[in-house]
């Protein structure tokens, strides 16, 4: 065997041990992909399907209220990390439910809702805020430009970020909220266990989703 050739080995055996060791962390790090840009296979619409579309690998919402529930687990989701890309179009609302579950029209009753809104015009309570329990008031990332959505939960805890950086952390006293008149939670609404679900708020609105995936965690 020449140098040429020896070298040559060396590296495709390099470069198959490098592709082997990603493949494996890739595959060993506890994520599972929920919606891989391909098809809406374990997604479910409920009141006005139109609002939903697959394009460019992605879920887009856009159209008259309705909401996209992922239906396609074993089981319901109680701690996890939640990670997916996503992209508002200018003037844009919408919203990622956790510990929700199907229902066949109505803003979803059960679980809380992350808000997604960067727009200056729209509702004050802006991305990475958990709707009316931890506020955020200014927008952590821009319209037309793709951000990253993460969302952990863990007992009673929640903490959302955007590219990686903090934006809001809550965590709930169930029995205070109960006792707080003022409070624009529904007994509902409270951290427990379910599923996941995108808002398509109004036609004025466009979302996209893709690269969404979920960590469970220890219960």
């Amino acid at each position: 065997m020449n140098r040429f050739s020896a070298c040559l080995l060396v590296f495709s055996l390099a470069a198959s041990i490098s592709f082997a060791e990603d493949k494996k962390d890739s595959k060993d790090d506890g994520f599972q992909t929920i919606f891989d840009g391909k098809s809406m296979d374990g997604w479910k619409v409920n009141e006005n399907k139109e609002s939903f579309k697959l394009a460019d690998g992605a879920i887009v919402a856009n159209g008259n209220r309705s909401h996209c529930f992922y239906v396609g687990a074993d089981r319901p989701f109680k701690n996890f990390v939640l990670e997916m890309d996503v992209l508002t179009k200018p003037d844009s609302n919408g919203g990622v439910f956790f510990h929700t579950k199907f229902q066949e029209t109505g803003w979803p009753e059960v679980g809380h809702e992350c808000q997604v809104n960067n727009a200056a015009g729209k509702d004050p309570q802006k991305t990475g805020g958990v709707y009316n329990a931890k506020k955020v008031l200014v927008a952590p990332a821009k319209d037309d430009t793709w951000f990253k959505y993460t969302i952990i939960v863990e007992g009673n805890h929640v903490v959302t970020k955007i590219d990686g950086k903090v934006v809001a952390e809550y965590t709930e006293d169930a029995a205070a909220i109960d006792k707080d008149k003022e409070s624009k939670l529904k007994k509902s609404q409270r951290i427990n266990s379910g599923t996941f679900a995108l808002q398509a708020h109004d036609p004025g609105s466009t979302v996209m989703y893709k690269n969404i995936k979920v960590k469970r965690l220890a219960d």
